[in-house]
Parts: C-alpha cells; sequence; structure tokens
C-alpha cells in the first residue's frame, strides 16, 4: 500500500510538471511556483460566500481585511503603523491595513472609528477607499444574505431596522411549508409549486453528495443500500429505504431550515442550497431576491461614512466579539457592486437592496487587494499570481497553486514533488512516515514540520444531574463526588496522553484552548493542575513522587472527597452510596467501538484504580459518533468524552451560561452568569482574561469538566524546494504561513 501510494504521488508529480511547464515557461527561480495541497474546493472563492476552510484560503490570498489578529488570536487595532507584541520570549510586529479606536461611550453605546490607510489598490488598479469598505458592510447586512458573517446580528444601531420588512423570497416560501399554496402578495402559486418540487429532487442529490462523500472517505457506498450508508451518516432507516427517504429523516430532523444549522449541516461533496440551485437553474435569482414584507429603513444609522478614508460604526451596547466582525474583507464596489449605484447621501450602496445577484455572480472569480490575484480554477487546481501592488509588497514566489489532495497523499507527495505544503492530519503514524523519509528525524533534508496547537481541546465530562448526592447539583456533597472521580481521572492524563500522541499533544489544565489569549499560563499567579487537591485544599502530590505514588495519592483523595460526598468507607472501600448517588457510573467515550481514541487508555486505567476502592466506572465505547452526541445532547449521558473546538473571541456564555444553547454540563451557577455576562460587556482584554480564569475556576470547583489535552496540527514542508527560512515562524492556529505568504521563497 505504501508503494502504490508512492506511485500514485509521482505519476502526480509527473503530471503536475507538464502543468507547471506550460505555467511558467523559461522563468527563473521567482516563476517556480509554489503549490500547496487542498482538500476539495467548492468553488465559492467569494469575500462574502465562501463557507468551505479551503475556499477560504483562496478568499484569504486575493482579499484583504478592515483588520487583522495577531499569533494568539488579538485583534491588531494599530495597523497603519503596526504593533509589537511578544509571543514566545520573540517581538513580531504586526501590520494591516487600518486603525481601528474603540471608545465606550457614557450613554452605553460604543463607537468604532476605522482609518483606512490611503495608498491600498485594488490587483486591478482602483484604489481602494472607504466607500469599499460601506459596500462590503451593507453586503453582508442586507436582509437576503446567507452567507457565513454574522456582522448583521452585532447591536449595530440601525441594524434591526435595516433588515426589517424584508425577506428572501425563498425564506417566505419555506415558511409557508409544502403542503397547500395560499394567495399572497410575495410569490405565485407557480413560483410555490416550482420551488418544491425541486426541493425535492435537490434532496436527492444533496444525500447523494454524502453517499459521494463516504465513498471518498473509504466507504465501499458503490454496492451498499441507502440503509448501510446511511447508518454511516448516523441515521437508522428501513431497509427498503430510498435516498427521497433519507432526504425525508433529514428534514424531519431539522425542519425546513437550509441553514449550515439546519439541514445543510449534513452537507457531504454537496451542499443543499448548490442543489437547489441547480435544479432552478436561471430561477433561482428570483427565489434568492428580498420581497418587501412590511416597513424597512434606508439605511443603517450606525455605520456612517466620514470621509474618503474614515468611517464610524456605532453599537447600541457592549458587544465583546464585535471587533471580530469588523474584520470585514474589504471588497472591490466596482467589481462586485457598481458605482452607479453607489450615492452615499442619497442611501444607495452599490446594489439594490435585497438583489445580491451581482455580488452572487463573481463568486467564482474573486477581485481583491490580498497578496495574490486569481487566475483559474481547473482539473482540481486552483492558480493564483503575485499582486505587484499588495501593500505589504508583491510576494517574492510569482505563482501559487492549490491541489486539491487526498489526506493519504499529503506526507508521500512532499517527498515525491507533488507538492510542497501541505496540512496532514497529524498523528503517530504521520509522524513515523515523516521520519522514514528524513533518516529518522521529524525535520530533515527532505521534510521540514511546522507544528502549531489545535484551535480546540479535549475533554471528559459530567452531568452534573446524572452525577450527583440527592439530586442537588450544586451542594457541597455533589460536587466532592464529581471531584472524587475527575481527582482519579485526572491522575492519568499524561501517560494516556503521551501514550496516543506523543509529543503531538500536551496536556492542559483548564476548560479552555491554549491558543487562546485568555488561557491561563503556567507562569501566572495562581495557576494550578487540575484536580490535583485534596478535600481540605492540600496539594495531593509533591515533586519527588513516582508515577504509582501519584496514582496511590490520587485514590486516597478520591477517597476523602466521596466520604465528604456521603459515603460510607470502610477499610479503605466504598461499601454505600449516599442518596441520590451510586457506586457505578458510566462513561460514554466514541472509541470506534475499538478503543481507538486519545482518552480510551486514560478511562481503562483510571477505571481499574477505582475499582480498588470500590467504585466501577463503566467504559461504554460507542461504534457511531451520532450516538455519542446524542447521548450527552440530550441529557442522558452520565460521563462522556468529547472535543470543543475554539474560535478567536474566548466568549463562555454558549457552553458554560445557565442559557446557554450547549449547556450539555447543567452546570446553574449565579456568579458563574454573572462572570460571563461581565466579560461579554467589555472590551478590555486584560480584565477579560481575569473574568474568564476566575468562571474557569467556577467550573471546575463543579467537577463538571475534566480538561484532557490539547493537540498539535502540522504543516509539512519541502526542505529541498522551499527556501523554509523565509516561512514565518511561531505559526499558530490565527497566523500560518499564509499570513506573511509574501516573503516564501523558492530554493
Amino acid at each position: 500500500m505504501k508503494n502504490a501510494k508512492r506511485i500514485i504521488a509521482l505519476v502526480l508529480a509527473a503530471v503536475l510538471c507538464l502543468t507547471l511547464f506550460a505555467a511558467c515557461g523559461k522563468g527563473g527561480a521567482n516563476s517556480k511556483p509554489l503549490v500547496v495541497s487542498s482538500a476539495h474546493f467548492e468553488n465559492k472563492f467569494s469575500p462574502f460566500f465562501a463557507a468551505s476552510a479551503e475556499d477560504m484560503h483562496i478568499v484569504d490570498m486575493t482579499q484583504i481585511s478592515v483588520l487583522y489578529l495577531d499569533r494568539v488570536g488579538a485583534p491588531v487595532l494599530k495597523g497603519i503603523e503596526g504593533e509589537t507584541r511578544s509571543y514566545n520570549g520573540t517581538d513580531y510586529t504586526y501590520k494591516g491595513t487600518s486603525d481601528v479606536e474603540v471608545t465606550e461611550n457614557a450613554d452605553g453605546t460604543v463607537t468604532y472609528d476605522i482609518k483606512l490607510r490611503d495608498d491600498l489598490v485594488f490587483s486591478d488598479g482602483e484604489p481602494v477607499t472607504i466607500d469599499d469598505v460601506i459596500f462590503s458592510m451593507y453586503v453582508l447586512s442586507d436582509p437576503t444574505y446567507d452567507g457565513s458573517s454574522t456582522l448583521y446580528s452585532q447591536p449595530i444601531k440601525g441594524m434591526e431596522a435595516y433588515r426589517s420588512g424584508m425577506e428572501s423570497r425563498m425564506n417566505l416560501i419555506l415558511a409557508a411549508g409544502p403542503d397547500k399554496y395560499e394567495a399572497n402578495d410575495f410569490f405565485t402559486e407557480e413560483q410555490y409549486n416550482a420551488f418544491w418540487a425541486a426541493f425535492d429532487k435537490a434532496g436527492v442529490a444533496f444525500v447523494d453528495g454524502i453517499r459521494q462523500y463516504l465513498l471518498d472517505a473509504g466507504y465501499n457506498t458503490e454496492e451498499d443500500s441507502v440503509k448501510t450508508w446511511a447508518a454511516n451518516w448516523g441515521y437508522d432507516l428501513a431497509d427498503d429505504a430510498t435516498e427521497a427517504d433519507f432526504f425525508k429523516t433529514i428534514v424531519e430532523t431539522y425542519g425546513y431550515d437550509v441553514s449550515d444549522d439546519g439541514i445543510n449541516a449534513e452537507k457531504g461533496n454537496l451542499g443543499f442550497t448548490d442543489a437547489m440551485e441547480a435544479e432552478l437553474g436561471d430561477a433561482w435569482a428570483d427565489y434568492q431576491a428580498g420581497v418587501q414584507t412590511g416597513n424597512s429603513a434606508a439605511n443603517i444609522e450606525g455605520i456612517e461614512k466620514i470621509d474618503d478614508y474614515t468611517m464610524r460604526v456605532t453599537s447600541t451596547e457592549v458587544s465583546a466579539n464585535m471587533i471580530y466582525q469588523l474584520a470585514v474583507q474589504i471588497a472591490p464596489l466596482h467589481y462586485y457592486g457598481s458605482k452607479d449605484a453607489y450615492d452615499y447621501d442619497n442611501n444607495q450602496f452599490g446594489f439594490p437592496k435585497g438583489d445580491l445577484s451581482s455580488i452572487r455572480a463573481k463568486t467564482t472569480k474573486p477581485l481583491g487587494a490580498g497578496p495574490y490575484t486569481f487566475s483559474d480554477y481547473t482539473n482540481g487546481i486552483v492558480y493564483l499570481e503575485s499582486n505587484k501592488d499588495y501593500f505589504k509588497g508583491e510576494p517574492k514566489t510569482k505563482y501559487l497553486q492549490f491541489l486539491e489532495t487526498q489526506d493519504d497523499d499529503k506526507v508521500p507527495g512532499i517527498e515525491a514533488g507533488t507538492f510542497d505544503i501541505s496540512d496532514p492530519s497529524y498523528s503517530k503514524d504521520v509522524v513515523s512516515q515523516i521520519e522514514s523519509y528524513n533518516g529518522g528525524n521529524i525535520t530533515g533534508d527532505v521534510i521540514t514540520t511546522k507544528l502549531y496547537d489545535f484551535l480546540g481541546y479535549g475533554y471528559i465530562a459530567m452531568n452534573s444531574k446524572n452525577v450527583s448526592v440527592n439530586g442537588k447539583i450544586d451542594s457541597d456533597a455533589s460536587k466532592n463526588l464529581r471531584k472524587a472521580i475527575a481527582t482519579v481521572i485526572a491522575a492519568y492524563r499524561d501517560e494516556a496522553i503521551d501514550s496516543y500522541y506523543g509529543e503531538t499533544a500536551s496536556v492542559i489544565n483548564y476548560p479552555i484552548s491554549s491558543t487562546s489569549w485568555a488561557a491561563p499560563q503556567v507562569t501566572d499567579d495562581g495557576y494550578t493542575v487540575a484536580y490535583s487537591v485534596d478535600v481540605n485544599g492540600n496539594p495531593i502530590y509533591t515533586a519527588q513522587m513516582t508515577a504509582e505514588q501519584r496514582y496511590e495519592a490520587a485514590l486516597q483523595a478520591a477517597l476523602g472527597f466521596f466520604e465528604k460526598a456521603g459515603y460510607t468507607v470502610k477499610d479503605g472501600k466504598l461499601v454505600s452510596a449516599p442518596k441520590g448517588a451510586k457506586l457505578e457510573y458510566t462513561v460514554n467515550i466514541g472509541a470506534g467501538g475499538s478503543g481507538d481514541h486519545p482518552s480510551f487508555l486514560l478511562l481503562k486505567t483510571a477505571s481499574d484504580a477505582l475499582k480498588t476502592i470500590g467504585f466501577t466506572l463503566t467504559v461504554n465505547d460507542i461504534a457511531q459518533a451520532s450516538d455519542l452526541y446524542a447521548s450527552y445532547q440530550s441529557g442522558q449521558a452520565e460521563i462522556w468524552c468529547a472535543a470543543w473546538g475554539a474560535t478567536s473571541d474566548p466568549d463562555m456564555y454558549q457552553i458554560y451560561h445557565s442559557k446557554g444553547s450547549t449547556n450539555y454540563y447543567g452546570i446553574y451557577d449565579k456568579e458563574l452568569d454573572q462572570l460571563i455576562l461581565d466579560a461579554r460587556k467589555s472590551s478590555d482584554q486584560t480584565y477579560r482574561k481575569g473574568l474568564y480564569k476566575a468562571a474557569m475556576e467556577i467550573v471546575m470547583d463543579w467537577a463538571v469538566e475534566i480538561p484532557i489535552y490539547q493537540r498539535s496540527e502540522v504543516y509539512t514542508v519541502s526542505t529541498q524546494r522551499v527556501k523554509v527560512d523565509t516561512l514565518t515562524p511561531d505559526m499558530t492556529p490565527y497566523w500560518s504561513w499564509m499570513n506573511e505568504v509574501e516573503t516564501i521563497e523558492m530554493a
């Protein structure tokens, strides 16, 4: 298999060489292309409508933003002159396109004054002005906008008034449902019937995209029944189920919500709205168009033009993540919209309100002021060429190409010369593969590896109601019960994570990704190792302890917590449980039914240890990931393993606030709620970090979450073809080689 993959990679390399020869002609070193591996593109390279990470990479290469983030995800507010910030002991200067001044006013409003550089130019030679920023903001705020930006959800003054009184014809038909047409002023019976006929046909194409996705992933869905491959997607269907039945089940799950939180959340190789567009053809634009349903403001009061390079955005209240939403990509008004349709003083913003057809028409052909210009997308390759007018200087490598690649080929492809940079899923197997090319080293003459932390972390959680004493979730007894279990589990983290990941992951001690600026650092005052103190608040461990001594100390500490929780302890063992508690609990883990999970060994060893003191922790290895998710999302699970994804803003509301939509722990704490809300009401990063640390300590006191690991991701780079010292150092999830792509040189 390994040799076969290498042969495939060599063939790909040969084909690519022919392509590159044709593209590059007789150019010198500067004309040698930098080739980057990529997953499949959706061909949505628009700064407004790109959704997949792969498409966003092309957008990032062709566009510029109002503001940028630094290596820890903090906004750079003084981009024109640049800001110098320290990371890992090294000072780095970050430059951008604008300065942003944030002012919290006495009346509770917040103003964001944006000053744009006056020397920015789009790749076609047109100057960049504040009108381009305003145009871009109005596209993202349009009542019919359905892309991934949520600028419209921010408390910008006048936003709600501008978006009210208009809805897309598609959303109106979806709201009406498919059962019966009723006469109205918004759509005809013919439009209604055509839409629902296309809806069902698109549904079949949509689920076939799921089948194709599974096929690409190695499932033999060509021969399997719909029931079989639907089961691989987490759906239990009848033996004779058809693709139409599968789609019907998806609709029953989500209703007629076609967003990424609805039906489109099940996207395989095809998005649902893409399938609808294909079915409806030219009529699709009519369904996307806005329909006036009531009164609507002519402009957004809180978006004000000051002069050609200055504007002000006003929010009605403090919103901590508002600053991140202002990282709007500055799209050229003259290309995506129309200068003739732009008259700021008369509330015309480059396109008719409710009609984004001109913007959508350019989705596959981006134009911007980024480091590269878009040339073509064909045969799975995106071709880009350097932009001589890029504000940080024309890239030193003239040609950049992104090549669609299977994950298994990402490491062999570097060695074979198919591409120069790739991002394989990092694991011990990948490490071994790299070392085989480098003579036993992770970085060597063939491949250079660049590690960075994954934007998220793994954890083990407990449902506060299901693991409690007498049903009182916030009592000291209930917290002590959960702390008893957490203390033993936490003791085995180092051994298990090292066994599974080796040096590609590290143990964490707070419920937050270590990539975040809000993550407590070892050097911070009050930093503690998770669940390392006993019931009296004394340290459980000493520096001189061996591993076995640490495990024994954890067990003794657990007995102390159990006893304080109301358990009867006799001769070092639990003999009875208090009312509402048990001597046995179950932890669900999605290890594929085969134990393949970073926390599986951890739980097995902790379970064995707990058994010696009379407590049973049953490890339930669930084969289907969807079953694991359902177990804790429905509130049925007692204990479970999962991972959280993270964002640039560390807002804790969704997960830990009593009204959070994903508060699966069932944590209800007034002090915690207030800390989370207070952190949302400030833009002072230092102040917010202190609040979040206090909030995380409350979460740990409840013992509903055990932080487990922060794993690494990797870029593999050809040592032979890329001057690796020209790659940006200290990469993070927020700062990759793409952030300074203009500095990269080919060998």
